[in-house]
């Protein structure tokens, strides 16, 4: 294995390297991401990384007792398998990442593919409304589950932003329906 990365430009080889690190830190890898200041669609070029050299990663990643997966519907890698990391949501994150899921069907059934931006008072309102969010919840609850879901690109957030408030854009990426299936709703 690592006669192919000795085989590539050092600046191809750090590339694949750094691919796969995102892949360990992130779970997938978008092929259009956006930009945090912005919010503007922008090419990704770990995705294109991803594509040419595939099957490599494909291979490093079994040694590891991970799988590979490309989506081209979805336009995405991810890895999944044993050797993945899965992180334990509590049951604050889950509650949003629920509703950023009821969120997300609603813009994109009822606006279309460039409406998937919301904000906290939409989604406390979504809690509200279906009885997820009762109460209040802490600034230290609404950091961690953001922060959980940036690092799994499930959302973007405007990267000057500290503290995220009421009115502050926050773009919501498909994957949102990969990480949160029918099966574990239910559970």
């Amino acid at each position: 294995m690592t006669s192919y990365l000795e085989e590539l430009s050092m600046t191809e080889a750090e590339n694949v390297k750094r691919t796969i690190r995102d892949l360990f830190r992130q779970t997938c890898i978008l092929q259009v991401k956006y930009d945090p200041v912005t919010l503007t669609a922008r090419d990704n070029g770990r995705y294109q990384v991803c594509l040419k050299h595939r099957e490599f990663i494909a291979d490093y990643l079994s040694v590891m007792g991970c799988e590979l997966v490309h989506d081209p519907q979805d336009h995405l890698f991810r890895i999944t398998g044993d050797g993945a990391a899965m992180e334990k949501m509590s049951l604050t994150t889950t509650k949003l990442l629920l509703l950023l899921k009821l969120i997300y069907r609603d813009k994109i059934m009822g606006e279309g593919l460039h409406a998937t931006v919301t904000t906290l008072a939409e989604i406390r309102e979504y809690g509200r409304n279906t009885g997820l969010l009762p109460g209040k919840l802490n600034a230290q609850d609404w950091q961690a589950a953001l922060n959980l879901m940036k690092t799994h690109q499930m959302i973007e957030l405007p990267g000057a932003i500290l503290n995220v408030e009421d009115q502050t854009p926050i773009y919501i990426y498909g994957t949102v329906n990969i990480f949160c299936s029918s099966l574990a709703i239910n559970e």
